[in-house]
């Protein structure tokens, strides 16, 4: 059966970035593009749902050509098609669905509509374009990783600690209540003046300043040991900020940049550290957006290393919105005999369950 899908177009429309990937048997990357509106949505702070809509419209066509050239193939030459269903935004998703739907109809493949998170915990599965993963640089073999699983899912939509039983089978233990962390770095960023999107520019600054120069806050919740919850820590920062500005004080960017990202990752350590010895589960496998900032990254492995745990980390090409990771979970769901109709729509809303 393997054989039988071993071309897979992917494709990704969830947000504003609009992306075609061709995976060969599962894991093979033979061309990921990705075409990013970031300087179109940078003047707004944030994402214009219309704007990133219009700007997939007139992207994905062209996009899926190029990765298609890049691989050596035709569209003849697919055996399946997998795309973003949810979540993400409506206007968005509806692009890439319906033109995933359009060419699977033409080309009389199968189709799958993927869970985006569910794409972000696949990226594990994926070499770079050199052929290396982080993880393959801690000895684990990233296309061969056993199961069960802690998985840690931390992207700017969703924060999520679940327990990865084997290839399409999950069981949520715990996410956010109220902001994911990947969003309140990018709403820190922006209310430091560090631009859109924050994360990448907040983690670089973090470097510069000292984790333990301000004391924030970290919320527990009561009754619920794998939740999580960053609007609180969002509000002390924002406080802090608007205090500095009301004295005339210079605010200390670097310090508060790393105090803040200290604050979110130690939580997201400890609990995806105590989750998995709770539940006898000696392999933690980090996935989402946010699995590219270097000191989540970094605090994970020494965190793992200390107490005996196996890492997986997923490379850094493949932590960001791509298609080539939608690609390989649409993969492992084709070969468990999952298809979707005609009547597949986009769910903006769909929840970590699938």
């Amino acid at each position: 059966m393997s054989e039988a899908f071993g071309w897979i177009l992917g494709i990704e429309s969830s947000c504003d970035e609009t992306a075609a990937a061709v995976l060969n048997n599962g894991a093979t990357v033979a061309a990921n593009l990705v075409a990013s509106q970031t300087g179109l949505h940078e003047a707004y702070g944030g994402v214009v749902p219309e704007l990133a809509s219009r700007q997939h419209m007139e992207t994905i066509n062209m996009l899926i050509d190029h990765a298609l050239a890049q691989a050596s193939l035709t569209l003849a030459d697919l055996h399946g098609i997998a795309v973003s269903k949810g979540p993400g935004l409506a206007g968005a998703l509806l692009v890439g669905v319906s033109t995933a739907k359009a060419l699977a109809y033409s080309l009389g493949i199968p189709l799958v509509g993927i869970n985006h998170m569910e794409g972000h915990i696949y990226a594990n599965w994926l070499a770079d374009s050199q052929g290396q993963s982080d993880s393959q640089a801690l000895n684990h073999d990233t296309r061969d990783i056993p199961f069960p699983l802690l998985g840690l899912v931390v992207s700017g939509g969703h924060t999520a600690l679940a327990i990865l039983m084997d290839h399409g089978k999950y069981r949520l233990l715990g996410q956010t209540r109220d902001d994911a962390a990947g969003e309140v770095f990018d709403k820190v960023a922006r209310a430091m003046g560090l631009g859109y999107p924050g994360g990448p520019v907040l983690d670089r600054l973090a470097r510069e300043g000292d984790p333990f120069a301000y004391d924030l806050p970290w919320t527990r919740l009561k009754n619920d040991p794998w939740g999580f919850s960053f609007s609180g820590l969002k509000t002390a920062v924002l406080n802090r900020i608007n205090q500095e500005a009301m004295r005339g004080a210079e605010l200390r960017k670097a310090d508060l940049a790393a105090s803040f990202q200290e604050t979110v990752t130690a939580q997201l350590a400890e609990k995806a550290l105590a989750a998995a010895n709770a539940h006898g589960i000696g392999r933690i496998l980090l996935a989402g957006g946010v699995a590219a900032n270097s000191a989540l990254r970094q605090k994970m492995a020494v965190s793992c290393e200390n107490n005996g745990l196996v890492l997986y980390l997923p490379s850094l090409a493949y932590c960001t919105d791509n298609a080539a990771m939608i690609a390989c979970a649409g993969y492992h769901r084709l070969q468990a005999g999952f298809r979707d109709d005609l009547t597949l729509n986009a769910e903006p809303s769909l929840g970590f369950n699938w």
